[in-house]
């Protein structure tokens, strides 16, 4: 008989808004953080060990936060409806903005950010041109190309660079539920495909794989393929019983994707086969983030998620 699914390990409280987003930041040995992102503007920044907000970053205006990852483990960096990316200095217990650029997006489309070559990173943005994401290089910000597809697909909704043997690529999912896979070192889309009829919410990728997921508005998960020749295909369509994921996430094994619902649910799957494993039931609003925590010790890898209703649930599963 399947055993019941589990309660949150503990959960976090008093943010005082709903929660965008969640990135963990685990590097050995100091102790693991979370930051989190909140409708009001603000980052806090969690010490898991003590269960207690260590430090509330404001740089945002009190504008919406929709995006936070970062460059080391004292460089932080963060995207808001003010329409900024900021860049934060967090060492030495300091919490200061000491770079910032413009995006010029007044939609919902998260950054994407990748290491790129010996202390360089590229940064993806979306831009005051709806269809059109910028890719430019950190720290120097030198441009890197526009991407715009010559078609209409409407704005672009979520996008994940990804590191190829050809260079990179970037993943773009559009209003009209294309995915489109671009060159970027070209500036050239390679291939496209119609995976979904409404607008794709969010997507993720698998490297060793060379797999991805995306979910839409719809009741839909999808997974599909990048063959040799850089053609996206369709490969697996999973059913939900409500509409709407506000965002994929596998875990950095490649074993586990957890998916954030507008049911206020968060289900999680077998990534070989899109197995349905577990559904975890704890918020009582859409469920907006969803990210696994990256600690070298698997028992110690945890699964965080972030809701409407203010709170964020931390979660030991599949380890």
């Amino acid at each position: 008989m399947a055993r019941p699914p589990p309660d949150p390990l503990y959960t976090l409280r008093g943010l005082g808004a709903a929660v965008n987003t969640l990135h963990f930041s685990c590097s050995e040995p100091a102790r693991p953080l979370l930051f989190s992102g909140s409708s009001n503007g603000a980052v806090h920044i969690w010490d898991l060990t003590t269960r207690r907000s260590q430090k509330v970053l404001k740089g945002h205006a009190d504008s919406s936060i929709l995006w936070l990852d970062s460059l080391s483990r004292e460089n932080l960096i963060s995207q808001g409806r003010d329409m900024r990316v900021c860049l934060w200095s967090l060492a030495e217990g300091r919490a200061d903005v000491t770079d910032s650029l413009f995006a010029d997006s007044v939609g919902f489309c998260q950054c994407s950010l990748m290491q790129g070559g010996q202390g360089t990173w590229l940064l993806a943005h979306p831009t005051d041109c709806m269809e059109e994401v910028k890719v430019i290089e950190l720290p120097t910000k030198a441009p890197l190309g526009s991407l715009k597809p010559e078609s209409k697909l409407g704005m672009v909704m979520c996008m994940k660079l990804l590191q190829t043997n050809s260079g990179p690529m970037l993943v773009a999912g559009y209003e009209d539920g294309t995915l489109v896979l671009w060159d970027v070192s070209q500036r050239r889309p390679l291939s496209s495909l119609k995976a979904h009829l409404e607008p794709v919410m969010s997507l993720d990728f698998d490297p060793s794989r060379l797999k991805g997921v995306s979910g839409s508005a719809e009741q839909t998960i999808c997974s599909w393929t990048l063959d040799g020749q850089q053609v996206l295909q369709l490969q697996e369509q999973v059913e939900l019983v409500n509409p709407g994921i506000s965002q994929l996430c596998l875990r950095p094994d490649g074993k586990i994707l957890a998916s954030a619902g507008w049911d206020h649910l968060i289900r999680v799957f077998g990534w070989k086969k899109m197995k349905p494993l577990a559904v975890l039931q704890y918020h009582r609003d859409m469920v907006l983030s969803v990210t696994f925590s990256d600690h070298q010790d698997p028992k110690q890898r945890m699964m965080a998620a972030a809701s409407k209703d203010e709170r964020i649930s931390l979660w030991s599963i599949y380890n």
